[in-house]
């Protein structure tokens, strides 16, 4: 063989090994990449039975309640959502953070909405998170009429969980429920007259018939939810402890409880071994601070089981709201434990990082021009009909701007407006909630994590900071707020986007008690946040 001979061999066999390292190379790549999960929703008008008699209830592929999502961290959860009703549609995925994509977020200041018989496509990423969430409609008051489920991140593989694989898993999504349909119940709202007390509580989407098997010995993961409009709630099984692991993504320590309070828009996960004799017991969800009790029951059936639950249904608080802030205290974040990435919970240490502002958000019901209306720091939020979000995005003006509300309360009348608070990306701040009200609130920021760190009656001032829980609070997405008094908490404002901060009792939402938090830096980049999706819906000032 020439040495011209031998010089191609070389050369073709140096390119062999190079296509096949970049061969294997795309291979890795195509393992690396998270997997997909696909979901196709039709989202319908349907006859629904939850009180005995005939109500129209809202259908997710012909389901009441919707079907639950179960996905892993890290996983992209695409939900194409087609729109069969006679009006706009948006789906909100609470406590989903849509990491650099508030485009996902599903609220009419970031998404223009669903048109009746049109679809569109959310593209999620369960980004570095794990836990119990949920999802329902953000648009009117359809959450009245269902269109909501279960959302469960469970953890990769890899990553331990501080408890062992439990036999079984249950979602039970409670709510409070109306005999009137919901476009009634928005005509009240429309009218200026006060929502009206419910008249049931649901545990999917049942009075007292939902029924779940576990075998006798074993041990059971409860993921409840509370997808209410209005109604606190406590949860109980009768003859059983229930051991508190997760809320809403952060794993706890594994305090025992008799029963257990979740406000508007929580969620908790429970341990329950199933260690007594082989029949069926009482699950019960009744309603906290109620003029009067309402109870909805389910059952837990041992497998094998030949008897009905008897005896008196386990007995819960009913108003006792010091006792709803004293359990809450003892609700603290596992230091120890993995959430969706190796490193302990505790190596953030949220208590030592410099606060760079101060939000007083007081909300309180007032009167604008003769209707009833809700407000935070004397304004009371109206949507514009261009998302803020995209009109933030086009650098279109007049829509909003960051001068509406004051970081404190004001004096001054109470107002329609736009609320928009305007952050830098990475802020640490203190949002302080004062609850002017004799109910209590439930509020909710999308986007992130919040610390609950104080609890309070009265007026806070800064003086409270003291009695701050700087080490061990857990991080929520949802934090209640007791009537006249105040809930302090600590965000991380590192996602950027135009992300909503609103109560979660749905009808003061309605009527204005929310505002919209820009988190922003002057750079344009992929690695700070997405651009505007290719399927983005466009309306108001905005045409494709």
């Amino acid at each position: 063989m020439g040495t011209k001979d031998k010089v191609k061999m070389t050369r073709a066999m140096l390119l062999q090994i190079f296509l096949g390292a970049l061969a294997c190379l795309f291979v890795s790549w195509e393992k690396a990449e998270d997997p997909y999960r696909y979901f196709t929703w039709e989202v319908t008008y349907g006859t629904v039975f939850p009180l005995g008699s005939k109500q129209r209830g809202i259908l997710i592929n012909g389901q009441f309640p919707g079907p639950t999502i179960d996905s892993i961290t890290n996983d992209n959860v695409i939900v194409n959502v087609i729109n069969k009703m006679d009006e706009p549609f948006l789906i909100t995925w609470n406590g989903i953070k849509q990491r650099k994509s508030s485009w996902q977020d599903g609220v009419l200041g970031t998404n223009c909405p669903i048109p009746p018989n049109s679809n569109w496509t959310y593209k999620m990423q369960m980004k570095d998170q794990i836990g119990t969430f949920t999802y329902f409609p953000s648009t009117l008051m359809h959450r009245a009429a269902g269109g909501y489920g279960g959302f469960n991140i469970a953890a990769r593989s890899i990553i331990p969980v501080p408890y062992p694989t439990p036999a079984a898993e249950f979602t039970l999504l409670v709510s409070d429920w109306w005999k009137s349909d919901h476009k009634t119940l928005q005509q009240t709202l429309d009218s200026g007259k006060p929502f009206p007390y419910p008249d049931a509580i649901l545990i999917n989407g049942l009075p007292k018939s939902a029924s779940f098997i576990g075998q006798p010995g074993k041990t059971c993961l409860f993921r409840v939810s509370n997808v209410g409009l209005t109604t606190s709630i406590n949860f109980r099984i009768q003859g059983h402890t229930l051991k508190l692991v997760e809320v809403e993504g952060s794993h706890t320590q594994q305090e025992l409880y008799d029963s257990f309070d979740l406000h508007v828009g929580q969620s908790a996960s429970f341990l329950v071994t199933l260690d007594g004799s082989t029949k069926d017991y009482f699950i019960v969800a009744s309603s906290r601070f109620t003029r009067s009790v309402l109870t909805a029951i389910a059952i837990i059936r041992y497998t094998g089981s030949n008897s009905k639950p008897s005896g008196p249904l386990p007995i819960g608080p009913t108003y006792h709201l010091h006792w709803s802030m004293k359990q809450a205290r003892t609700i603290r974040w596992n230091l120890t434990a993995n959430a969706a990435r190796p490193n302990p919970q505790g190596s953030f240490h949220y208590g030592s990082i410099e606060i760079v502002r101060t939000l007083v958000l007081a909300n309180s019901a007032t009167k604008i021009n003769g209707k009833l209306r809700y407000t935070v720091n004397g304004v009371s939020y109206v949507n514009p009909s261009t998302p803020l979000k995209l009109a933030d995005y086009l650098n279109i003006h007049e829509i909003f701007n960051l001068n509406t509300i004051k970081d404190t309360p004001t004096n001054g009348p109470t107002v329609l407006g736009t609320s928009v608070i305007g952050v830098t990306l990475h802020d640490f701040v203190e949002i302080v909630f004062q609850n002017n009200e004799n109910t209590v609130q439930s509020w909710h920021l999308d986007g992130s994590d919040v610390w609950p760190v104080g609890f309070g009656y009265g007026q806070w001032n800064s003086t409270l900071r003291r009695r701050y829980n700087l080490v061990d609070a857990c991080s929520r997405v949802v934090v209640q707020v007791y009537p006249k008094g105040w809930t302090a908490v600590l965000a991380s404002l590192d996602n950027k986007g135009m992300w909503n901060l609103r109560s979660a009792i749905w009808p003061n939402q309605y009527l204005g008690q929310q505002c919209y938090v820009r988190v922003w830096n002057a750079e344009r980049s992929l690695f700070t946040e997405y651009d505007i999706p290719r399927n983005a819906l466009f309306c108001g000032k905005v045409h494709p």
